[in-house]
C-alpha cells in the first residue's frame, strides 16, 4: 500500500495536466482537409458591443412666465385747497357709490372737495332708524359743507308711521305724509342758503319694484321743484336700447360697460363715474372752479320789459327751459305798463287801470281792443235815429 500510495503521489500531478491540455484542446477549432489546403478562414472581426443608450424623455420647456405690464405710475395726489367747495353726498348706498365716483371725478380739482355724508339703509321712512330731519339740521349748524347732493329712496317702499297711524306704501297718505318730510328736510337747506342738487332714481332690475321706485322718484321730483331745488332726473340715461332696464350701457368714453350691480340696484364703478359725469355738469351751475358757490343764477330777462312780468319760480336750468317754452305769466286783470304810451300821447301821472269789460263791448268793430265783440257804429246810430 505504501508503494501504491507513492505512484499516486507522482502520477496524480501529470493527469490533472492531461486533463487541462485535453480540455484546452477541445476549445480549440479542430483543422479540416480544407483548412489544411486551403488555410484557416480568418474570423471576421465583430464589432465592439454597442452600448445602448438610455432614451432620455425630453423635459417639457416650463412655461415662462410673462412680465406683468407695467402699470402707469400713480398720479399724485392733490391737495385740496383750504377754501375748497366742500360737496356733501347725502342719501343711502347710491349716495356711498356717488361719492366714491365723484372723488374720481375731482380728484385732480384742488378747488373742490366731497365729503361723504351716506348712511346705508337709511330713507326718509324709518326715522326711528335715522332722522335726516335731526341730521341735517346738526350739519347746517356745524357749516360742514357748501353744496348738497342728494340720492335716496332705495330702502323707502315700506309703510311709513305719523303720529302712531301707519300707512302702507303709496298711498295717498303715504305721498303725502312722504312729500312733507322731504319739504321739510329742503325748507331747511333753503333757509340756510346752501344749493341742493336731488337725483332722482334710475331704474331698477325687478319691474315691480322698479315701478314702485319710479313713483317715490317723482314725488321727490314734486317736492324739490316746490322747494326751489335742482332735480336731476338719470331715469332714461341708465334704460337699455328697447327702454328696459339693462345691466350694460354706454360709459362716459362710449363703451360699452356693465353699469349696475349684480343685484340690479346699485351702480358698478362704471355705471357711478357715469353719474358723477352727468352730476357735474349741474353743479357747474353753482360751482365754477373756487371761490365758493354761488345761488344766484343770472336771468336772461334782467333788463327787458318782460322781467317785471310775473314768471314760475326762477331757479336753475330746468326753469330757464320752462320759461323759454312757457314765456312770462301775465295775469288778465293786469294791464301792461307800457300799453298807455302806445294809446296816448302824453303819459299819465297816474297808473293806467285795467280795461273793463264795459270798455271792450263798447269798443267800435275794427279796433284792435275790441277782440271781434265791438259795436257796429252805423247800427248803432240807426238804432238811436228810430228811436
Amino acid at each position: 500500500m505504501l508503494v501504491a500510495l507513492l505512484v499516486l503521489l507522482d502520477v496524480g500531478p501529470a493527469f490533472a495536466q492531461n486533463e487541462a491540455r485535453i480540455e484546452i484542446a477541445q476549445q480549440q477549432k479542430r483543422r479540416t482537409l480544407f483548412d489544411m489546403l486551403f488555410g484557416e478562414e480568418q474570423a471576421a472581426p465583430q464589432p465592439p458591443p454597442v452600448q445602448q443608450q438610455q432614451r432620455r424623455q425630453p423635459r417639457r420647456a416650463e412655461p415662462r412666465a410673462e412680465p406683468a405690464p407695467a402699470l402707469p405710475p400713480p398720479k399724485p395726489k392733490v391737495e385740496k385747497a383750504e377754501n375748497a367747495t366742500r360737496l356733501a353726498v347725502f342719501g343711502d348706498s347710491l349716495a356711498n357709490d356717488l361719492s366714491k365716483a365723484l372723488d374720481r371725478f375731482y380728484a385732480e380739482d384742488p378747488n373742490i372737495a366731497i365729503i361723504n355724508q351716506s348712511v346705508n339703509a337709511s330713507g326718509f321712512v324709518r326715522a326711528d332708524f335715522f332722522d335726516w330731519s335731526r341730521a341735517i339740521d346738526e350739519q347746517i349748524a356745524a357749516n360742514s359743507f357748501d353744496l348738497a347732493v342728494v340720492i335716496i329712496g332705495i330702502n323707502d317702499r315700506q309703510d311709513l308711521a305719523v303720529n302712531g297711524i301707519s300707512y302702507a306704501p303709496l298711498t295717498d297718505e303715504w305721498n303725502a305724509a312722504y312729500q312733507s318730510r322731504i319739504a321739510d328736510f329742503l325748507g331747511k337747506l333753503r333757509q340756510a342758503r346752501k344749493p341742493v342738487i336731488w337725483i332722482g332714481l334710475p331704474p331698477m332690475a325687478k319691474s315691480e319694484y322698479s315701478a314702485a321706485i319710479s313713483q317715490i322718484s317723482n314725488i321727490q321730483r314734486l317736492a324739490t321743484f316746490s322747494g326751489g331745488a335742482e332735480f336731476l332726473d338719470i331715469y332714461e340715461r341708465f334704460l337699455g336700447e328697447d327702454d328696459k332696464y339693462s345691466s350694460y350701457g354706454p360709459d362716459v368714453n362710449g363703451q360699452n360697460a356693465l353699469m349696475r350691480r349684480d343685484d340690479g340696484i346699485h351702480f358698478s364703478t362704471a355705471g357711478a363715474d357715469k353719474l358723477a359725469f352727468y352730476l357735474s355738469q349741474s353743479v357747474q351751475t353753482f360751482y365754477r372752479g373756487g371761490g365758493g358757490v354761488s345761488i344766484a343764477v343770472a336771468d336772461p330777462l334782467t333788463g327787458t320789459d318782460a322781467a317785471a312780468m310775473v314768471r314760475p319760480p326762477y331757479q336753475g336750468l330746468g326753469q330757464i327751459r320752462l320759461l323759454e317754452v312757457a314765456g312770462a305769466v301775465v295775469p288778465l286783470s293786469r294791464a301792461p305798463q307800457r300799453a298807455g304810451d302806445l294809446l296816448m300821447a302824453t303819459s299819465p301821472s297816474a297808473p293806467q287801470q285795467p280795461f273793463s269789460l264795459d270798455q271792450l263791448v263798447m269798443a267800435p268793430v275794427g279796433r284792435a281792443d275790441a277782440f271781434g265783440v265791438g259795436i257796429d257804429p252805423d247800427a248803432a246810430a240807426a238804432g238811436n235815429a228810430a228811436r
